[in-house]
């Protein structure tokens, strides 16, 4: 049986999904900029406190932006792999000219780049880990782990899998709620839609399985700091 090709690399390096991402800007901003403010307020340091943090699949940089406006002493640094998600993300961060930098990297390897350095104080994701298949999951938390300064904190926020068919249902009837455009491309994608929909969930898992993989890396503090509905944040920090 032939391995079905991976169009995750396609998908996130054309230009096409890049003008797809700025047109949703209002919708994403509506969907997800609280729990990205959410995830500044979980970072523990003082308000002028100087720290360096990492975004991991930074995209255009929106976890990245509500960090840096919550914590003026800090400084990202944003790795992706996209050069046009990248070069979309440096006009988005223009307000914090001097503060960040981004990294080309790609986390479907296990190949970090030296110009990620080797310990930062924090390590922050958001709507990518979801992409990876399990080994790399497995992989990139061992490698957070290993980035972090004793103390330092990761955190992930990303959509799971519901286990149970009972509350996939209700996942899905309360999400159409929030979001009827969701209901409408399930039921009638087009053909671009129906692509990102198939690369968005094929590597989905349930939430217990990543915490599990959270333990197995070394981490302590795990939690699941936030969630509504198919959509949380968890991490934990490396001990002391």
């Amino acid at each position: 049986m032939n391995k079905p090709t991976d169009m995750n690399a396609a998908i996130w390096q054309s230009q096409q999904i890049v003008q797809h991402w700025a047109a949703e800007a209002a919708t994403r901003e509506r969907n997800h900029a609280a729990q990205w403010r959410f995830i500044a307020d979980l970072l523990p340091f003082g308000e002028q406190e100087a720290f360096t943090f990492l975004d991991l699949g930074a995209g255009t940089g929106n976890l990245s932006r509500a960090i840096l406006a919550r914590h003026p002493g800090s400084t990202a640094i944003l790795a992706d792999f996209s050069d046009q998600m990248m070069g979309a993300g440096k006009r988005e961060m223009q307000p914090f000219t001097g503060r960040y930098r981004y990294v080309a990297f790609d986390m479907s390897t296990p190949e970090w780049p030296q110009a990620i350095p080797a310990a930062v104080d924090a390590v922050v994701t958001s709507l990518c880990v979801h992409h990876l298949p399990d080994d790399r999951k497995q992989g990139l938390f061992r490698e957070i782990f290993d980035h972090l300064v004793p103390g330092g904190w990761s955190f992930n926020y990303d959509p799971v899998r519901p286990q149970d068919p009972v509350v996939a249902t209700t996942w899905e009837r309360v999400g159409d709620q929030y979001d009827p455009e969701t209901a409408r491309r399930r039921r009638h994608p087009t053909p671009e839609e129906r692509a990102r929909h198939e690369n968005h969930v094929r590597y989905m898992i349930p939430l217990t399985q990543q915490l599990t993989y959270l333990r197995a890396a070394g981490f302590e503090g795990i939690d699941v700091y936030f969630k509504r509905l198919e959509w949380v944040v968890y991490g934990g920090r490396r001990p002391a």
